[in-house]
């Protein structure tokens, strides 16, 4: 069932633990401003995340559900519908299942054992949460998949929607670049430092070409791996920045010649079924970019003039990539 058959024209109750300016949230909100009768969001703007899920349930414990149609939970449905299916229950249910917690803490994060209490605890909620739900968002068709046969749910019953960059923020501004920029080929990478995001063989391949004065590199973000922070290389083509508000990245972005989406981590799974939000920036931008290559990102995207790919894990192979369409971008300056 497509998710119009339960927003088109109904009225609905969004509910999330995540910030509503978080992308996917701010995304599903536009949907839903677009498609409802009328919606009502429940969230909370607190940056303290034990209190935006306590203002959260407070909301929810007051909220008469007979009023909708459909309840679509946009953030962590598992810290939603074990404790409120008793109310929940009596409208439709859809849920964006953006991260499952056996996934994410059994293997992205690696907190927990896949066959500890806790693991398999986590991997029953997740499970019980996609039973109890009409509907099943999800972010790529790969990662449906995932689900479907890891928790055993038809996957008639999942729904992909792909991420949306905000064009709001993120579009071309043709700015000028500063002095020291001229006659540099800038490439730039942003990521929060997830595991998945694979910023290690970012980082390889930055110190292999750290040398070279036709290069400069922006690096946006904070490297929590501290084998990676050790590999972290020092050069004046190279510029680290631990953070930038969105309206400052998207000048970042557009000084840069060539962007690296990703993702480049070859060992955690997920890595290979999931698009990461930057890449659909960089395509609002209409900016060049490498991706990672696998499943998810085949869904959407080609090899082309503006999109290579790249095996995932394999920094020489980025570094290649990335002197390949330098030197293409200054000959057909230079020409």
């Amino acid at each position: 069932m497509p998710l119009e058959h339960y927003i088109n024209n109904k009225n609905v109750l969004y509910i999330t633990t995540k910030n509503t300016d978080y992308i996917r949230v701010s995304q599903e909100l536009k949907l839903l401003g677009e498609k409802t009768s009328k919606y009502r969001v429940i969230g909370s703007r607190s940056r303290f995340y034990p209190m935006r899920i306590l203002s959260v349930f407070l909301k929810i414990l007051f909220e008469n559900i007979k009023y909708y149609d459909t309840v679509f939970i946009g953030f962590a449905p598992q810290l939603v519908i074990p404790l409120w299916w008793f109310k929940l229950k009596k409208a439709d249910i859809v849920t964006d299942f953006f991260i499952s917690f056996y996934d994410t803490l059994c293997f992205d994060r690696k907190k927990i054992k896949p066959d500890s209490i806790l693991g398999r605890f986590v991997h029953y909620i997740d499970k019980d949460v996609l039973k109890k739900s009409a509907l099943v968002v999800c972010d790529t068709v790969a990662h449906g998949k995932y689900f479907a046969d890891e928790f055993h749910i038809p996957f008639d019953k999942f729904y992909t929607l792909y991420l949306e960059a905000d064009t709001s923020i993120y579009h071309p501004l043709n700015l000028t670049r500063p002095g020291y920029l001229k006659n540099k080929f800038v490439v730039i990478y942003f990521g929060s430092g997830l595991p998945l995001q694979g910023i290690d063989t970012v980082l390889k391949a930055m110190a292999l070409l750290k040398d070279d004065k036709e290069l400069h590199f922006f690096f946006i973000g904070h490297i929590r791996n501290k084998e990676a922070a050790v590999q972290k290389p020092v050069s004046d083509n190279i510029e680290y920045l631990e953070w930038v508000p969105q309206d400052k990245l998207a000048e970042y972005i557009d000084i840069s010649d060539l962007c690296l989406a990703g993702h480049f981590n070859a060992e955690i799974k997920k890595a290979g079924r999931v698009i990461a939000g930057k890449t659909f920036i960089y395509q609002a931008m209409g900016k060049m970019m490498i991706l990672g290559d696998n499943a998810a990102n085949r869904e959407l995207f080609r090899e082309s003039d503006m999109i290579s790919f790249v095996e995932m894990g394999n920094e020489f192979a980025l570094v290649q990539k990335i002197k390949k369409i330098k030197e293409e971008r200054l000959a057909s300056i230079h020409s």
